[in-house]
């Protein structure tokens, strides 16, 4: 079986910054197996499969090991193949997710594509010092989101200088671990470390702006925000407040198309 794939940078202005994502668009879908060695293959941060059901997508996510439950930069990379190979007269595409419910993407006319996802509930949780050891340093504030983490710090130093211990850090039980300070040039900076999913550091995390959006409206007191994440490929991401869904911007760049053997 021959299966046509792209890969993509998302949340991305030029090649080789923002983050990588595999993209698959099948006819049908495949053995779940097959997708997770496919994904290990490939062994970027997220490798994605989609399929159109009716007016929209069915869509999922796979690290290098596991699948996760929603992707941010995948999804963003997918509406780019389909408007740009497939869809090319749509303004917009609607994706379902067993895992994540309805989600959308709309694209403009300056070349930015609108992710349209739920928000996270973050709840504050008791110190965590084996955390903090394994990050190298103790946060103002912690929440826990649906499947992540976040570490709240003073400044953006703090972030950009984080050197966690990998070893450690995949002894905690979530997906991620989301660190964050005020921005000095954009609204807020952010870092997501997921060894248990098979990812250090991920490049730039759409999904992790969904828990991030809503914390930094609410303390700067705004709705729509900069943000950008302090990975050494690095990604910009515009994220706009609307309650019970944030909305999360960035461009992408076509890196490869090709054919795969399986």
């Amino acid at each position: 079986m021959k299966l046509r794939i792209f890969q993509i940078d998302a949340f991305a202005e030029r090649m080789f910054t923002g983050n990588p994502a595999a993209v698959c668009i099948l006819d049908s879908w495949i053995d779940d197996n097959l997708m997770q060695q496919i994904a290990a293959e490939n062994n970027l941060a997220e490798t994605v499969f989609a399929v159109k059901n009716n007016d929209r997508y069915a869509i999922r996510w796979f690290t290098p090991e596991i699948e996760v439950d929603l992707c941010g930069h995948a999804t963003l990379a997918t509406a780019f193949v389909l408007f740009n190979h497939y869809l090319p007269n749509e303004k917009h595409i609607e994706f379902f997710s067993s895992r994540s419910g309805s989600l959308r993407v709309e694209k403009s006319e300056n070349g930015y594509l609108t992710l349209d996802f739920p928000a996270d509930d973050l709840t504050a949780v008791d110190p965590m010092p084996q955390l903090y050891d394994a990050l190298g340093a103790t946060p103002e504030h912690i929440f826990k989101g649906k499947t992540d983490y976040l570490l709240v710090y003073n400044n953006q130093d703090e972030i950009k200088d984080m050197d966690p211990n990998f070893f450690l850090l995949n002894q905690i039980d979530a997906r991620g671990i989301i660190v964050t300070a005020k921005g000095e040039e954009v609204d807020f900076v952010s870092r997501f470390f997921a060894p248990q999913a098979g990812i250090n550091e991920d490049p730039v995390t759409g999904s992790a702006h969904t828990s991030l959006t809503p914390y930094w409206s609410k303390i700067l007191g705004k709705d729509r925000l900069t943000a950008k994440q302090l990975s050494k490929r690095g990604g910009e991401l515009i994220c706009e407040n609307h309650g019970t869904r944030i909305k999360i911007s960035g461009k992408a760049v076509s890196y490869l198309i090709g054919e795969i053997e399986v």
